[in-house]
């Protein structure tokens, strides 16, 4: 009786599991530019766990649902998240529109060796600029114990409103898409291209994709500090695990 018992929760777990996997659809898609015909990049289901590659004239087919998060990435456009709706799912042909990258992203991240020429337009700049100590600075105790706040960090709160700035203009941008294209920034700028190519053992086109992974995960968050490089780092080790697993099954 006991065997039966176990035979029948057995299938009754099985058929579950069936039933999740095949209420997921192939989604027929293609990414599109107003000024750009796109060929390449990625397209990840962060919910099913799969990927696949945009191929000619922008077409790609994955595995998707209602409420599943899709990641789109590559070099030649801005990374985006699109949350699927019943609507998006239902369409023969699912669109999804992307910008070009944006130049002024990188000119958002404020760098050690910034350096201001004179005072002309928005002072803010100067705000951001790092400086060194003079005779008429403030004293600085270096006897007393540090906080270990690492004195040139990036400061990820200016970049965050800074990014905002420059993509308030399009009114169908929402905060957590901000958010996450801040975060990628922030990341890119913290970590040189070695740690995510040597460390991480990514391909460069794959490096985008991945901090947007990264990026999906609320946790990431936590770590935006100068002085939490290190719980950073640990958490991008531990995410390229899981995205590892996904890039294997594509």
């Amino acid at each position: 009786m006991k065997n039966k018992l176990g035979i029948l929760v057995v299938c009754f777990f099985c058929q579950i599991v069936l039933g999740q996997n095949g209420s997921r659809k192939p989604l027929h898609g293609q990414v599109k530019n107003d000024f750009l015909t796109i060929e390449s990049g990625y397209v990840m289901n962060v919910n099913a766990n799969v990927r696949t590659f945009i191929g000619s004239n922008g077409f790609f087919d994955i595995m998707a649902r209602p409420k599943d998060t899709l990641l789109f990435s590559g070099i030649a456009f801005q990374s985006k998240k699109i949350v699927l709706t019943e609507a998006d799912c239902a369409q023969v042909l699912f669109i999804a529109k992307l910008d070009l990258v944006n130049n002024q992203l990188k000119e958002v991240v404020v760098h050690k060796e910034l350096k201001v020429k004179g005072v002309q337009g928005n002072s803010q700049r100067i705000v951001d600029t790092q400086f060194e100590d003079d005779r008429q600075s403030t004293a600085k105790n270096n006897v007393m114990y540090s906080d270990q706040t690492i004195k040139y960090g990036t400061d990820f709160v200016r970049i965050f409103k800074d990014v905002k700035k420059l993509l308030s203009k399009k009114e169908d941008v929402k905060e957590e898409e901000v958010t996450d294209i801040a975060f990628v920034e922030y990341a890119k700028d913290n970590f040189t291209k070695d740690f995510y190519t040597k460390t991480l053992d990514l391909k460069e086109d794959e490096i985008e994709l991945f901090l947007m992974y990264c990026s999906n995960d609320v946790s990431s968050k936590q770590f935006l500090k100068p002085d939490e490089k290190f719980q950073l780092m640990d958490f991008m080790v531990n995410k390229n695990k899981e995205f590892k697993k996904i890039a294997s099954q594509k």
